[in-house]
Parts: structure tokens; sequence; C-alpha cells
């Protein structure tokens, strides 16, 4: 019958690849049927007893090692025990450094030219290791998961002042300048650079991209929280405007799960504020359309790196993309700072709802009488309310009345409603030719947006919709739509991507990361991880791998006492021995 047999030791830290390695070692040994060693956390205690290893009278707490052995019998559990510091001992060294600092500071003394702290230790302690490298003006790649969000809030928040980047918490991929960080795959150099809140997102375009026969100029992971509505994207929308000034950057790919609709629409909007094509890869999240001025919507990953190598080997001698100068964003700047909203008056029921979801992720707040979601959904449909997209032809609008298809008398009472407000800037209109419509639609709204361009001084854009052997002459159409002031379309992707570089509020832009962060050899602190260090090594990179231990042993009492004295700035600096 066998054995449980199990050694605690308190306050012992040791990295997860040392754990890991001991962990096989002592299965390995003769009469050893099973091992695990493990930090004595809640989860770990319930795997030990998925598994019928975990102890009948264990006293242990988080911050302890706990070792446990399943043997044949009392002695080879013994014997087993008793090697663990000899395995420990014997494990093969894995780098060269020989003295390893016992703080950031002495780390950063022997690398003053490292721009970067790598840190992977436990969560519960990794914000602390964080907030010191920031206090010192460092980058982060924070690999650690298991971080209380309002940390992370707080960390990016202060990076965003200080102009420097925290990739994660959660974030497992990177490339800076040629160097892989945490999980990375081995790409070549060249103009397409990357966003990314997935790390196996990341690592699947990275590699899609380089067996293309692509390049990557840098990989900019921000942890998996990033685009969620508490972080709100910052960490996204600095990689963005800093790839959008990295003149080796040509072509930007945004890689996530879904993100908040609300944090999709600024990250898009960062996006749009570059002049740099972009390719979108939000798994699961509704595109807005296949192209918004210089966006372009994948629909997978594959797809997202064949668009991103594709538009990056269609730049010209100048090195920038090839695109017809109408197709460049421009910005519409709100007089005095006022609000300038949307209006948008359908006939067309479908033609309203394909609108609403390509204008969710720019416009906000965006309401509309055939809402998408509920928070959408517009309180009083004859009175409009911030930015509104209205079906005329629902139900509500049709009770003893034609459909606005036929009968324009609505929607022109509508149009000088909204153009009588002082806060609408922009008037979008469907005309849709055809047999069973109105015979001449322009005749009657010509009239009506000259007027309301007059009046109120509101764009007009209008979405055509018909063919050259329609009754109602497209041509014709189109010129007195014209005209009469009107912007007229004939594609609904183009009139979108209009009123999107119309209206979508421009970001403001981030405390911006120097570009040097980018260009200059990549040299970096350890902190965790060796496997990392190791890494870093072998890739040319310059890094000081630090001997870290939890603050205090692990004491939280003692550890927040500490932090308190270092924040007021009253404890002395540590110096190794």
């Amino acid at each position: 019958m066998s054995v449980v047999r199990h050694e605690v030791r308190p306050g012992a830290y040791y990295d997860s690849v040392v754990l890991m390695q001991l962990q096989r070692a002592l299965a390995a040994l003769p009469g050893v049927l099973d091992a695990g060693v493990v930090m004595a956390t809640t989860a770990n205690l319930e795997l030990l007893a998925q598994s019928k290893m975990l102890p009948g009278s264990l006293q242990a707490h988080a911050d302890d090692l706990l070792l446990v052995v399943r043997a044949e019998g009392d002695k080879a559990a013994h014997a087993a025990l008793a090697q663990v510091d000899e395995l420990l001992a014997r494990r093969r060294p894995t780098s060269e450094q020989g003295f390893r600092p016992h703080s950031l500071e002495s780390a950063l003394r022997i690398l003053p030219e490292a721009g970067w702290v790598l840190v992977s230790v436990p969560g519960r302690y990794a914000a602390g290791v964080a907030r010191q490298a920031l206090q010192m003006d460092r980058h982060v790649f924070l690999y650690s998961d298991n971080v209380p969000l309002e940390e992370e809030v707080a960390l990016k928040k202060a990076a965003e002042v200080q102009g420097l980047l925290v990739m994660g918490p959660d974030c497992g991929t990177a490339v800076v300048n040629g160097v892989g960080l945490g999980f990375a795959n081995r790409v070549r150099r060249g103009p397409i650079g990357l966003v990314g809140a997935s790390g196996t997102g990341l690592q699947a375009v990275l590699a899609r991209i380089h067996n293309l026969g692509g390049g990557v100029s840098h990989a900019l992971g921000t942890g998996g929280h990033d685009l969620g509505a508490e972080v709100g994207g910052r960490t996204a929308r600095q990689a963005i405007d800093l790839l959008g000034r990295d003149p080796q950057t040509r072509v930007v790919v945004l890689v996530s799960k879904p993100p908040d609709p609300q944090v999709a629409g600024r990250v898009l909007s960062a996006a749009l504020a570059t002049d740099k094509p972009t390719v979108v890869a939000f798994i699961g999240y509704p595109p807005p359309a296949r192209r918004v001025g210089q966006l372009h919507f994948a629909a997978s990953l594959s797809e997202a790196a064949e668009m991103a190598v594709e538009m990056a080997g269609s730049h010209g001698p100048t090195g920038q993309p090839e695109a017809p100068s109408e197709e460049k964003p421009v910005r519409a700047v709100q007089p005095d700072g006022q609000a300038g909203y949307l209006r948008g008056l359908f006939s067309g029921g479908t033609l309203a709802s394909e609108t609403l979801r390509g204008l969710q992720a720019f416009l906000d707040p965006l309401y509309s009488n055939v809402p998408l979601h509920p928070r959408q959904r517009l309180t009083d449909s004859l009175h409009s309310q911030a930015h509104s997209v209205l079906d005329l032809g629902a139900d509500e609008f049709t009770v003893g009345r034609l459909h606005p298809m036929i009968d324009n008398d609505l929607r022109l009472r509508r149009l000088r409603q909204e153009a009588a407000d002082p806060q609408v800037a922009l008037i979008l209109l469907d005309v849709v030719l055809g047999d069973g419509a109105h015979p001449d639609p322009a005749a009657e709204l010509a009239p009506a947006i000259a007027q309301a361009r007059q009046s109120g001084g509101a764009e007009v854009v209008v979405l055509l919709i018909g063919t050259d052997e329609d009754p109602q002459d497209l041509d014709r159409q189109r010129q007195q739509l014209a005209e009469a002031g009107a912007q007229v379309f004939q594609d609904a992707s183009q009139a979108l991507t209009h009123v999107v570089q119309r209206l979508a509020p421009a970001p403001q832009p981030p405390a911006p990361v120097p570009l040097s962060s980018l260009s200059e050899p990549l040299a970096a602190i350890n902190v965790g991880l060796e496997a990392f260090y190791e890494s870093l090594i072998a890739q040319g990179a310059t890094a000081v791998q630090m001997d870290w231990r939890p603050p205090a042993g692990g004491d939280e009492r003692l550890a927040g006492i500490l932090e308190r004295l270092r924040a007021k700035g009253g404890s002395k600096e540590r110096h190794d021995a």
C-alpha cells in the first residue's frame, strides 16, 4: 500500500521552472510513485487533493513551499524527501551569469542601459516590482498573472503619464527591435508592426507573416485585460501611437479577443489617427465593415497576416502606402469644442441596421429605434438624442401613411427638424431607386437639402442606391443631390468611412513613448523566470538576472510596512553583500 509524506519549507521561493524540474526529479527516484512540488496556495492544494496527494495534517501558508511524495513505502518516501537539497544543488546551471543582484537598484547599477524590466514573479508581488521599475523610468514586460485589476489600472495610468509602456499583466509575447520577450517566435525583420492583447494570437500572426515571406518590425503585447472596460485600452493606444510614429513600421496589425465595445471605439479611433494602413483582427467582434478609411477588418488571424503581408508589399519607393489621396482620413474639427452629432434618416431598415452596426464602434453614445443592443434604444423616436440612426420605414412610422420609399413627407419634415438643431453636424440619408419607389425623389429632397445646408450648416450625406437602368435616371438623381450641396456615395462602406472620418472623436494622444525604446539594442533586467533571461541571452540581447525573493520573506504585514517606508523615502537603500 502506498504512503504519502510531505515537507513544508516556510517562505521558500523558487521560480516555477525550478519547481517543475524538482518535481520531475523526485518522481523519477526509486520507489516514488508520484510527486508534487508547489507553493501551498488554495488552488494547488485542491489539485493535490484531486490526485489523492493532499496530506491529512497539513499546516502551510500560500507563501510556503510544499513537497509531497507518494511512494511504495515510508523508506522510499523519506529517502526521496531527504534528497531535495541535493537535487536543487545538482540542478544544471542554465546561465553564465555569476553574481546575481538582490534588488532592482543593484541590477540597474550593473546594467544601467537596461530600458526594460521583465517581471514574472507571483501575481501578489508583481505590481510592486513593476511599480519600482516605473519609478526608475523603465518599461515593463509584465508576464505575471493574477495581478489585481485596480493595480493594473494604477500601473498603466502612471506609465502613460511618464511615456512608458506596461505590457501586461498576463502578457506572454512581445518582440522589440528583433528580440522576443516571453514566448515569442523567431521572425525576420520587416515593415509590419503588431499590437496584441492575445499572446497566442499574436504568435499565430507573427508566425504566419514570417511563413508568408513577410517581416516584423515590432510586436507589442498589452495583456489580456487591456481592452476591457476598466483598463480602457491604455497600452494598446500607446502602442498604436508608437508604431504610428515608428519609421520602420509601414503596416500595423491589431490582434485581440473580443474587446469592450466602447474601448474598441477608442482603439480604432487611435488607429485612424495614424496615417498607416491597419489590419484589425478582433476575434469574435463583429466588424463594422470590411474597410473604414485605412482600417481593414480581417475575419481570422490567418487572414490578418495575409492582408498585412500584401499591404506591406504594395508600398512605393517612398516607403509610404500607394493609396488614392481621398482614402486618407480627414478629421473634422468641431468649432469652439462643441459636439457635432449624426442624425441618420433611413427609408431602408437593413441599411439603417448596417449603418448602426458600422458606426457603433466609433460614435458614442449612439441611439436608434432599431437598436442592436438594449442600451441603444432611443427613448422617443420622434426626438433624436446624441448620435441617432432612424429607420423611418419601421412600423411605428408607417401607420396610416405610405412607406418613405414612396412618400418623402415624413423624411422632409424630419430633415428640417434635425437641420434646425445646432448640435447636429451631419445628416445621413438613403435614397433608394427602382421600380415601385418614388419616381423622382431628388426633386423633393434636393430643395430641402439646400435649405438645410443654408439654415443650419449641417453637412448632408446621401447614400444613393440604384442602377443606370432604373426609371428615375441614376445620373440625374446624383447630379440634383450634389448640386443641392449633398455628399453623394453609391457604396455603403464609402459612406460609412466618410461619416467616421468626419465625426469620430480624435483621440487624446498619450504622453509619447520615445522612439528610442524600439530602436536601441534591447537590454533588460529579468525578475522571475530564468527561462526568459536565457532566451534574451540566446537572442543576443544584454540582460541581468535578478535573484528575487518575496519581500519580508512573504510576511504581508511586514512587507506593507517596508513598502510604506520606501514610499516615504525613509528606508535605506539595500546593498548587496
